[in-house]
């Protein structure tokens, strides 16, 4: 008879862990997790383990690093104040549907519920904003519950998962039995796709004159980059991007024709509300594209694509309704529709980005003046032309973000990290040292504000330790910018708590090891940007932006898709475009 290996539950979670094939996890230890960290002691030479600054940090680490690599994020911090310090990384990664396993340790089994030293309801608190919350009190229950944890965290839509595991678990034995899991009764992630709905969404394609597809998050996660191209090029359909579905399309693929949103393009913002049918791939009608939904694609049918079923009319109703992968959805379509061309139509599309360019995005990103300080258009897109358009992006949340987004430029897939559905300020850093862990081959540039960057500082920290050569380019405005433009247009000027006294960040360069430069005038910009692409290691690149620069077009919320402000006087008027 042969004997079952029997180890402990701390050890069980590093051999699940290289089972799953995990090779980086992000964490900070403490009590109720040390017999895990001590347990980590034996396994570094197989599993490389990122010392976050602040548990905050490590979980949008492990969300930057997932996002770009395809894999699920790892995270493992200790009870109480740890637990709840990734709270907000769990919501994040839930809204934007990315793939992580959390691991927080707990206390004793004979001290939950008597408000024991670092005790707190993880399960309780955790439940709402992740996939599956599970307490784990016995070692015998581990490697099932781990194996479960990375079934549902990574299949159909990815989003986190935590497991709660009591001081008892970590200590007892089990047996050395990891198997990963393949099936859950009653969780079914991967969804039959119906020939009937391809079948009535062909109908659909191939009657339309005015199509448009909205891609999403969803063709990313997919990797149906090649599906969505093909689907495009066949008949002829313009390409919008959501935000997180940027990058999903070259940036100068002839037939993209921007970014939907508050802050997107004229021309996919005007023609949603123009268009006939509406093709939405992976994303969610979230509010921010949408706009007033009883004014949404008022023409349109509308044929939804989505893995996440619970989507289905949430925000918008659809026409057809296909649930399934959007990679396995887009090939069953290609056989289904005709060939078609659409000329006049996508020249529309030409006419409303001819407005933008002239009354916008060519005073977005024309150099400045040389003695002035600069806008964050002209450093997004020169930062791009420096990197052949090849880098990947990372934001933080505000200003940074809109302008990076809408003037950074892909030709390749994975190519932006930001936090969307949350909009978490001080994502930015800890999200880019995970992209650069993730793919160290690939320069990342990190566009991040002065609040931003202030809110996870300390994982300058991480940079330095980890020598993650990370590109940031700090658009230093002094104020919180995104709030200020609102408090402008909306509130009479009244700057509340807006602007902000920085500190010398040349000297906190220093003291964590970064290479430094201060872009004064517009003037210094190339320059800048060259001594920092050909650094050696991380570059905090500080740019003085004109505190009253304002992202443009907007769409003010409550209203219609196609009310659009191009400037803070003038609203574009898409029949005269």
């Amino acid at each position: 008879m042969i004997m079952t290996k029997r180890i402990t539950g701390a050890e069980a979670i590093f051999r699940g862990l290289l089972a799953e094939g995990v090779d980086t996890v992000f964490g900070y230890p403490g009590g109720a997790i040390l017999p895990v960290y001590d347990k980590l002691y034996d396994y570094t030479d197989r599993l490389r383990h990122i010392l976050a600054r602040h548990e905050q940090g490590a979980i949008h680490a492990a969300q930057g690093y997932a996002r770009v690599s395809g894999k699920t994020g790892v995270v493992i911090v200790t009870s109480g104040p740890a637990a709840s310090n990734v709270v907000t990384g769990l919501a994040d990664a839930y809204a934007d549907s990315t793939p992580l396993v959390v691991i927080t340790g707990q206390v004793a089994v004979n001290f939950l519920g008597s408000d024991a030293f670092q005790e707190i309801d993880v399960v309780g608190i955790t439940q709402p904003i992740t996939k599956w919350t599970h307490q784990v009190r016995r070692a015998e229950d581990l490697n099932e519950a781990l194996a479960r944890a990375f079934y549902i965290a990574s299949t159909g839509r990815p989003g986190p998962v935590v497991l709660d595991i009591a001081k008892d678990a970590q200590l007892g034995l089990t047996d050395d039995d990891y198997t990963p899991c393949r099936y859950i009764r009653s969780y079914n992630p991967n969804p039959v796709v119906s020939s009937d709905d391809l079948e009535r969404a062909a109908a659909l394609i191939n009657s339309s004159q005015r199509p448009m597809i909205l891609s999403g998050h969803g063709v990313m996660i997919s990797q149906a980059e090649d599906e969505l191209r093909r689907l495009a090029e066949k008949v002829e359909i313009p390409v919008a991007c959501t935000l997180l579905g940027l990058s999903t399309i070259p940036s100068d693929h002839r037939l993209y024709m921007g970014m939907l949103g508050m802050h997107g393009n004229v021309a996919p913002n005007v023609n949603t509300n123009r268009a006939d049918l509406i093709v939405a791939v992976g994303m969610r009608f979230d509010d921010r594209v949408t706009g007033d939904t009883s004014r949404y694609a008022p023409d349109a049918r509308i044929i939804h694509i989505d893995i996440d079923s619970s989507e289905f009319d949430k925000n918008v109703t659809a026409d057809v309704h296909i649930h399934g992968d959007a990679r396995e959805v887009l090939a069953g379509l290609l056989p289904l529709v005709d060939k078609a061309s659409h000329k006049v139509w996508l020249n529309s599309f030409e006419r409303h980005a001819e407005v933008e360019r002239q009354k916008v995005s060519f005073a977005a990103t024309a150099p400045g003046d040389p003695d002035g300080p600069m806008r964050m258009g002209e450093v997004a897109s020169k930062v791009s032309a420096a990197t052949g358009d090849r880098a990947v992006l990372v934001t933080d949340v505000g200003q940074n973000q809109m302008f990076s987004s809408r003037y950074f430029r892909f030709t390749e897939p994975r190519s932006i990290i930001t936090s969307g559905g949350l909009g978490t300020m001080g994502f930015g850093l800890p999200a880019a040292i995970g992209a650069k862990l993730a793919a160290p081959e690939r320069t990342v540039c990190l566009f991040t504000g002065d609040g931003g960057l202030q809110m996870t500082i300390q994982e300058l920290g991480t940079i330095m330790e980890y020598h993650a050569d990370v590109k940031i380019i700090l658009l230093n405005n002094r104020f919180l910018g995104n709030v200020r433009q609102w408090q402008e247009l909306f509130f009479k000027s009244r700057f509340s708590q807006t602007p902000l006294l920085n500190p010398r960040f040349d000297l906190i360069a220093e003291a964590y090891g970064v290479g430094y430069r201060r872009v004064a005038t517009s003037g210094e910009l190339d320059a800048g940007i060259a001594a920092m692409l050909s650094h050696d290691g991380a570059f905090l690149l500080d740019v003085n932006i004109d505190e009253t620069d304002k992202v443009f077009p907007m769409t003010p919320v409550g209203g219609a898709v196609d009310t659009i402000m191009l400037n803070p006087t003038e609203k574009y008027q898409p029949d005269n475009g």
